[in-house]
């Protein structure tokens, strides 16, 4: 298993996306076994960029679904083609006429979930923060997560001949249901640690220094430790290192660290608290 694990590491590495072996890991076994994997963590830890990646990595489509509240069945599954139901009833109003005539396929708009499992070959379907709709959602999710299938009343059961590959994503701004969690493999996605944070900036900004790129990791650590509304994820670390690295900079310092935090610090709350602990604490510390 580790040298399956070391290439799915490795295969998303090329990628650009920069995997630990957990990562790789939980990918493996999802492929392997066909489940599920739901990816929970603090925000823009790369949640997203993973479902991404994979499918780069495996040359599949990636079809993705943004979840919201109120989210439902007509937004997610499929939906009836009204205007042209009527049109065709209307255009046969002196034939034979049936009712159920106008419930086929060529009436039906197919929405992400459906798409995902009649799409051939299969593609990487991604559910991105899925605690954003509600429990109904959820449980409408049931029998495709379980099954590979969705019924439609009007047309019968639909089974994917290839299942997709599904990433759920969530920010746990809500605890999901216990029977979604029984359906879905489990990855913990954190922020990473300074070694890996820093090769993630080099891989994203390759004109960045490597000292440039550590100062960055380093002064993005300290500010995660500052209880911030907001704390940075690694999209802001690889905003702020693109911004620094644009300017045309080689090396933190107080100005430079005042003008481009921007790209960090997203809330009038957040600048309060970083500047009741001084600029300087982030400059000094590197």
């Amino acid at each position: 298993m580790d040298g399956a694990v070391a290439d799915w590491v490795h295969r998303l590495g090329e990628c650009g996306y920069v995997a630990d072996a957990n990562v790789g890991a939980a990918i493996y076994l999802s492929i392997l076994l066909r489940r599920p994997l739901l990816v929970e963590g603090p925000a823009g830890v790369g949640k997203t960029m993973l479902a991404k990646a994979l499918a780069t990595s495996m040359g599949k489509p990636l079809i993705r679904l943004q979840c919201y509240e109120g989210l439902d069945a007509t937004h997610a599954l499929y939906d009836w083609n009204y205007p042209k139901q009527l049109l065709a009833a209307r255009n046969a109003a002196n034939t034979d006429f049936r009712v159920d005539s106008v419930y086929s396929w060529d009436y039906l708009i197919e929405r992400p979930l459906l798409k995902a499992i009649r799409t051939s070959p299969s593609p990487v379907l991604l559910i991105d923060e899925v605690e954003r709709a509600d429990e109904d959602f959820e449980a409408l999710l049931l029998e495709l997560l379980g099954e590979f299938q969705v019924t439609i009343p009007e047309l019968g059961t639909i089974t994917s001949p290839q299942p997709p590959s599904v990433i759920l994503t969530s920010n746990r701004t809500r605890e999901l249901s216990d029977a979604l969690r029984r359906r879905c493999l489990y990855l913990w996605l954190d922020y990473p640690d300074v070694d890996r944070e820093t090769a993630i900036l080099e891989a994203t900004v390759p004109q960045l220094s490597s000292d440039l790129a550590a100062q960055i990791v380093l002064a993005i650590k300290r500010l995660r430790g500052w209880d911030l509304v907001k704390p940075p994820g690694i999209a802001e670390s690889i905003d702020w290192a693109s911004t620094v690295a644009e300017v045309g900079q080689q090396a933190l310092s107080e100005a430079i660290i005042r003008w481009t935090l921007s790209a960090v610090i997203k809330t009038h709350e957040d600048w309060r608290i970083v500047e009741g602990y001084g600029l300087k604490t982030l400059w000094r510390m590197n």
